[in-house]
């Protein structure tokens, strides 16, 4: 959750019955990790209130915002379930798949449930074009064994979440990390819904930082690159400098012109793209190489109390003013 205080009752108002309903008779128990990734708003007090009356609610605040991939692996990292899911709060995919996922993964006997949305029409036709594209160029680049249309949405058996944990990527993007284990999967399909409340946390700009990570992450492809812009650059000079030839002999030209050109049409923006897509994969070994976190645990709720009461009622009475305030 990010700043998700619009959504967050409705969500544990969907969660919390499908659960409740999964696990009766308790043969088994379940735990509900949220990963706060450093909300601003009053998420963390309403994480609190819902707390009290949730036992199986646990709530892991990172100190910072990290980022989605990177709160993803810290949930990863702290839960303890012999099946876990990762889902979104924003509730465009709906927890009432949960019980048919867990389902199929003891049914099929997989470690990997993926819910693959066969249905966006929720989405706009410009986030549904990207995100066909996205998965077809992921394909190509790192694999067919990459499921088109499986977002992060996905329960994993306890073996597939510690193979994750053990990697030391900084910078993973988790749908493709757990396609590259070639762990048993299976898929399930859904009808992807429009957010429930609040807005979206996922810009454009952060679409794209997602796919420079993918490309870069989990394949070499855009460093072959440069030998084929090599290869072309070589014929378009060919054909430029026939062409510059021709403008010269014919008396076409100004003194320079002809050397001028075809050094820097044919070189320049060439050279300039071969070392960008470079400096992105040294960037990537520079940032492995010092070993920095990708994010940073402020409190987790298991390894502490919750507050008294006299303090959930003055942090009760703060959040009461807030909405007050902003005319809710």
């Amino acid at each position: 959750m990010f700043d998700e205080e619009a959504v967050l009752p409705l969500f544990a108002e969907r969660l919390r019955p499908v659960l409740d309903g999964l696990f009766e008779g308790g043969s088994e128990t379940y735990e509900v990790l949220v990963v706060d990734d450093g909300s601003r708003d009053a998420t963390p007090v309403l994480l609190l209130r819902e707390q009290r009356s949730w036992p199986q609610l646990r709530v892991v605040r990172l100190r910072a915002n990290a980022g989605h991939q990177a709160a993803l692996s810290a949930g990863l990292a702290r839960a303890r379930g012999q099946w876990i899911a990762t889902l979104d709060a924003d509730l465009q995919d709906p927890p009432e798949l949960l019980p048919r996922m867990l389902n199929t993964a003891r049914a099929e006997n997989v470690d990997v449930v993926y819910a693959v949305r066969t249905d966006r029409s929720s989405d706009s036709a410009f986030k549904r074009w990207t995100a066909h594209a996205y998965y077809r160029l992921m394909q190509r680049l790192v694999g067919g064994h990459l499921t088109a249309d499986a977002g992060d949405y996905r329960l994993m058996s306890r073996a597939t979440v510690d193979a994750v944990n053990t990697l030391p990527d900084h910078h993973r993007v988790l749908r493709l990390v757990v396609p590259a284990l070639g762990f048993p999967s299976a898929t399930v399909p859904y009808a992807r819904a429009q957010r429930a409340a609040g807005r979206t946390k996922y810009p454009l700009s952060r679409m794209l930082r997602l796919t420079v990570d993918s490309l870069t992450g989990f394949s070499v492809a855009p460093l072959r690159l440069a030998t084929w812009f090599g290869l072309g650059g070589a014929l378009v000079t060919a054909v430029l400098l026939a062409f510059a030839l021709s403008a010269d002999i014919s008396g076409r030209t100004v003194p320079g012109w002809t050397s001028t050109f075809v050094a820097v049409a044919a070189v320049g923006t060439v050279q300039l793209l071969c070392l960008g897509l470079l400096g992105e994969y040294v960037g990537r070994l520079y940032t492995q190489m010092q070993g920095r976190p990708s994010y940073f645990v402020a409190r987790d709720s298991l390894e502490e109390q919750l507050p008294n009461e006299a303090v959930v009622t003055a942090l009760d009475d703060d959040l009461d003013e807030r909405i007050r305030a902003a005319g809710r």
